[in-house]
């Protein structure tokens, strides 16, 4: 008889030493996943790596979610930044088993914000600490990408024609509803060009990737400054997408949001057939 309990989807809890924090974040995700058809499986922070792989071996689908933490810049050759958050030592632990898991198994995973981050260190890319120190000055005051949650829409990001995102929210038709043909030149201004799908999101972040880790590529910026806000593998047959939004905090109101939580659990159905 065919397995037809919903996929289980690994999530580490957000920080190790604020549990007010993590235990007030954590539900959003789980909501999410329980929305689009899975399973949430918490992965405690306090394990050891064996038990770690106990859980997620059961699990079909990981899920990197956010953190006030900051990956220690250590880890991609870097001197600290001075806005530079305090680590969570425990939390990329559990997030590098996770990943070195899935990656294993080709299970699928989504990262989102300080997930997004996580997964680019592990793959050997590196991050801006800072933005505003990233950004030319002309720049800067464009996007607060630390509007929080309060700030339902904090910018645009433009996506790239062709990319796993732009099939996942909308497909590769430009006509599409809610997309705009809007992208923008050197000088920031918005011009008609036909490659690129814009929708608006939300925002609470301060890092984001630079340069680009090992079999990951950029499938979206930020319309007004050209921040990166989405990378996905290059593998065709491994499902990796992280975005630097929280898509979990408006999958009641928005479509691309929930279109993101339905494109994991369809590739984690898809893995637990295949594993079968």
């Amino acid at each position: 008889m065919a397995d037809v309990s919903p996929p289980r989807i690994a999530i580490p809890m957000p920080h190790s030493s604020d549990p007010e924090y993590a235990e007030r974040s954590i539900p959003q995700y789980e909501y999410a996943v329980k929305l689009a058809g899975g399973e949430p499986v918490r992965v405690p922070l306090d394990l050891t790596p064996a038990e770690v792989m106990k859980i997620v071996e059961r699990c079909d689908g990981v899920l990197l979610p956010g953190s006030k933490a900051d990956v220690d810049p250590a880890k991609f050759g870097a001197i600290r930044s001075s806005h530079t958050a305090v680590a969570d030592s425990r939390r990329d632990s559990v997030d590098e088993l996770l990943l070195q898991h899935a990656y294993n198994l080709h299970k699928p995973i989504l990262g989102i914000c300080y997930g997004l981050q996580s997964l680019n260190v592990y793959r050997t890319g590196s991050l801006i600490q800072h933005i505003p120190d990233f950004l030319p000055e002309d720049l800067r005051a464009r996007v607060n990408h630390e509007a929080g949650k309060r700030i339902a829409v904090a910018h645009e990001i433009e996506i790239e024609k062709g990319s796993k995102l732009a099939e996942i929210i909308g497909g590769n038709d430009l006509e599409g509803d809610g997309f705009s043909r809007a992208a923008a030149n050197s000088k920031g201004e918005k011009t008609l060009a036909p490659e690129v799908l814009v929708i608006p999101v939300n925002s609470s972040h301060h890092q984001s990737a630079d340069a680009i880790g090992n079999g990951l590529r950029i499938s979206a910026r930020c319309l007004e400054d050209g921040i990166s806000e989405a990378l996905e593998g290059t593998a065709p047959d491994h499902f990796v997408l992280a975005v630097q939004w929280h898509p979990e905090r408006s999958v009641d109101e928005d479509e691309p949001s929930r279109a993101i939580f339905h494109a994991l659990i369809e590739a984690a159905l898809q893995h637990k057939s295949d594993a079968i």
